[in-house]
């Protein structure tokens, strides 16, 4: 009987820190849990700084089809799980806070984001 040869790596570690794939979720309304994934290839975490990041995910919104919806959605890049992991420093590259391949983040207003933890109510339930 062969042995079958499978790969042990896992998908964070798949590629290089230098063409990272990144999901990054674009919210529109936390009310009506309105939000689309904006995916982005070849991303090197060594050297893209947050701000980068940010303005690729505000370019990709102004100018790529289907994202007209989400054009007034701004401001900060954010995982939703914790406020400690906001991303307020511009100025550090991603592999500096912690990205690896296929990391996921989000997009969305802070003020929306702000007013929904105050009252956290949504349209759908």
């Amino acid at each position: 009987m062969a042995s079958e040869n499978v790969s042990e790596t896992l998908t964070n570690n798949a590629r290089p820190k230098t063409s990272a794939t990144l999901t990054v979720r674009i919210i529109k309304s936390f009310e009506f849990r309105t939000e689309r994934s904006l995916v982005l290839h070849a991303i090197n975490l060594e050297t893209t700084t947050v701000l980068n990041l940010k303005d690729r995910a505000r370019q990709a919104v102004q100018t790529q089809p289907g994202w007209k919806p989400y054009r007034n959605t701004s401001n900060l890049i954010i995982n939703l799980d914790n406020d400690d992991w906001l991303l307020s420093d511009d100025d550090k590259t991603l592999a500096d806070i912690g990205f690896e391949n296929e990391t996921e983040v989000s997009f969305f207003n802070y003020d929306a984001y702000q007013s929904f933890r105050e009252n956290p109510t949504t349209s759908w339930d």
